[in-house]
């Protein structure tokens, strides 16, 4: 029987050696491979709907006869066919058509339908549906649900359904190995792999619909355990691969530390001492240090990195820190230069935006080993950047950045003592929490440390949502706030990404918000800035020479001003969990109540209302990650987007939480052999690079 792994893709019909390179940017090299590229959803076309029976927002075939085709004259020119069938009348309407096209629709000719119904002006309409001209020999309805597969420049749904029909049909002579021995399979997961992959292409009709969607139908369930465990034997593989790795022990200064923590106004928590011991251990380990720093907004993150820092210059090595936007990267440098500047340690900075010569003379001083600790942006990771000693890397925010990037800075440690690769220890730290199911799997190779305390004072966040009809309540609240001696934020968000559009939105509010709040003084930041214009404006509001600080969400991490008690952020509704929740860590940490007010637009989607309930409900971050996992998928949280890898291909981590234990138990098992692990990785992963050691 034919192994179909290794039968190229050019095999199928149609499928030449330029379409497969087309085929080859969805991961599509064999036939096997297009097998495992599995649906997003399906269609439901095996049933015809009576025009009567329509229901407006679902997708629905219908079948009738043309009464008439028109091109109307509204807001957009458009083509608009009546059809009627015996139950009742509706209209197509194509706004892109030729003259071609509505000659195809004459007057008494039977059409098939495939779209979404709509309320439109005239009654229920479908916007450009797809449609077939029925003859006396058409075939009846699908028999099958339509697979809606994932799509790359240059590949139709029609032509890779096509070539799926094919591969499927190739499955009666060729075959996908069973890599997993059925005693390892719990009995429920005993389904033949064959079977599931006809079944996922093909679901015939009478399918239940919301099953697949919610991915609890048996099929989905063996691939996705098939899928967890090639991630997960990739992570243990991985650490495998990483334990000859070596990096410079780092036992510190003891007497350094003492002083350092002598100098501070206040004591470290029991959650930061906790963790920093845990840093310590690893650090004076020569196995490189890969721990994950968790703390929610103003857990004292920053502190634990300085001890870090420490450690490493107290052991004669260099540090880098990385922050992904200049305005956190300054707040570092300037946290930086004050806890470390009185005990003679040299921080240097480097961002994007800095003159030649200064950049020169920063670039000589890493070189040099001059400088002892660098705090920047993505700017310390490019090809002229070069480290005398690099010892410790630390990361603030590592889901901003691509995993690539993360690498690339890792590298600039890198090197070889004899046949010993050596490089340096990395703490990346994040206040976006990430989800216990999402760490168990995603980072299964990194130790991760939690700071589950907050410094004694903070103060709750009393959060409400307010519909944008009452925005001028709103703006009384933000006077009586001022009029008090409190500082405010307004953040501006906007849909789209240009940061010009942004930067406009947020003018014309705060032009607004200055003539409707006279004797306030209000102030602009946002991305189009100059880095020290932005800087001007962000030093005078931590000051309190501004009361009211307009701004995008360039504001999002590290800006720290005890005295700013409310934050008003406006079309919340835009922005995911993670990203409200660190907007609104920017107040509240002063000794006053502190408020966050979302002030959302109308009318709300579904989506929308969840989000905002959800922040009004929880200020713990570990139950915001949970409920954005839910809400938005893991590829942001992991800071995969930016690769354009897509981390599952049908498991769901918080779905399939459950298949974890189950997962852990085959990995372990002695039955799965060497060679089934490696084939399971590759036709799950299909050799694509791991990002999780990042």
């Amino acid at each position: 029987m034919t192994d179909l792994a290794t039968q190229p893709i050019t095999t199928l019909k149609g499928v030449g050696d330029k379409f497969a390179q087309v085929l080859a940017k969805l991961h599509i090299a064999t036939v096997q491979d297009l097998l495992f590229h599995l649906p997003l959803r399906y269609q439901d076309r095996t049933r015809v709907t009576p025009i009567a029976a329509l229901t407006p927002g679902l997708d629905a075939v219908i079948e009738g006869e043309v009464r008439a085709a028109d091109v109307v004259f509204g807001r957009r020119r458009s083509l608009l066919v009546r059809l009627q069938d015996g139950s009742g009348t509706l209209s197509l309407r194509f706004f892109h058509f030729s003259a071609a096209q509505k000659n195809r629709f004459a007057r008494g000719v039977r059409l098939r339908c495939f779209g979404e119904a709509r309320r439109g002006s005239a009654g229920l309409e479908l916007v450009h549906p797809e449609t077939e001209i029925l003859g006396e020999n058409s075939p009846p309805a699908e028999d099958t649900l339509t697979p809606i597969y994932p799509l790359t420049e240059g590949v139709s749904q029609a032509r890779l359904r096509g070539l799926a029909q094919q591969a499927l049909a190739m499955l009666d002579s060729g075959a996908v190995s069973e890599l997993l021995p059925t005693e390892l399979l719990p009995q429920a997961m005993r389904y033949p792999l064959a079977a599931a992959l006809r079944y996922l292409h093909s679901p015939p009709a009478g399918t239940d619909l919301a099953q697949l969607a919610e991915g609890q139908h048996p099929a989905q369930q063996r691939l996705a355990l098939e899928e967890l465990l090639a991630h997960h034997l990739s992570l243990l593989a991985l650490r495998r691969d990483t334990a000859h790795l070596r990096a410079p022990a780092l036992p510190g200064d003891p007497a350094l530390e003492r002083d350092f923590l002598g100098r501070l106004p206040f004591s470290l928590t029991g959650a930061q001492q906790r963790v920093c011991t845990e840093i310590a251990e690893d650090l004076a380990s020569s196995h490189p240090m890969m721990r994950l720093l968790q703390g929610d907004v103003g857990a004292g993150k920053t502190l634990v990195a300085a001890m870090a820092a420490l450690r490493a210059v107290g052991s004669g090595t260099q540090v880098a820190v990385m922050a992904p936007t200049e305005i956190l990267a300054e707040q570092h440098r300037r946290n930086f230069l004050g806890w470390l500047d009185p005990l003679g340690i040299r921080v240097a900075w480097l961002t994007g935006s800095l003159k030649a010569a200064e950049r020169r003379k920063q670039l000589a001083a890493i070189a040099s080993g001059e400088a002892q600790l660098v705090v920047g942006t993505h700017a310390l990771f490019q090809a002229d950047v070069l480290f005398h000693h690099l010892g410790l890397v630390v990361i603030d925010e590592q889901h901003r950045f691509g995993v690539r990037q993360r690498l690339e800075l890792r590298e600039k440690g890198a090197g070889e003592a004899g046949s010993v690769r050596v490089q340096p220890h990395q703490l990346i730290m994040t206040a976006t929490p990430i989800p216990r199911t999402l760490a168990m799997s995603a980072f299964a190779d990194l130790d991760c440390s939690v700071i589950d305390e907050l410094p004694p004072g903070r103060q709750p966040i009393n959060t409400v949502a307010i519909s944008n009809e009452r925005r001028d309540e709103v703006v009384e609240r933000v006077y009586n706030a001022v009029t008090q001696g409190r500082q405010a934020y307004w953040v501006c968000t906007l849909i789209e990404e240009s940061e010009t559009l942004q930067a406009q939105a947020a003018e014309s509010t705060a032009d607004e918000l200055a003539a409707a709040l006279p004797n306030t003084r209000v102030a602009l930041v946002h991305g189009r800035l100059k880095p020290d214009e932005k800087e001007r404006v962000m030093t005078a509001f931590k000051a309190g020479e501004v009361d009211l600080l307009v701004a995008t969400t360039v504001i999002e991490v590290g800006v720290d001003v005890p005295n700013a008690s409310l934050m008003i952020i406006e079309n919340p509704e835009r922005l995911g969990l993670a990203q409200l929740h660190q907007l609104r860590g920017r107040v509240g940490r002063g000794s006053v109540a502190s408020h966050c007010v979302l002030l959302y637009g109308t009318p709300l989607s579904q989506g929308g209302k969840a989000r905002l309930q959800a922040l009004r409900q929880h200020s713990d971050g570990f139950a915001i990650a949970e409920e954005d996992l839910r809400l938005r998928g893991p590829g942001e949280i992991l800071g995969t987007r930016q690769t354009g890898e897509v981390q599952h291909r049908i498991a769901d981590l918080q779905r399939d939480a459950h298949l974890l234990p189950q997962v852990q138990r085959i990995a372990a098992a002695p039955g799965l052999s060497e060679g089934a692990r490696q084939q399971l990785i590759a036709r799950w992963l299909q050799n694509k690079p791991r990002f999780a050691e990042a």
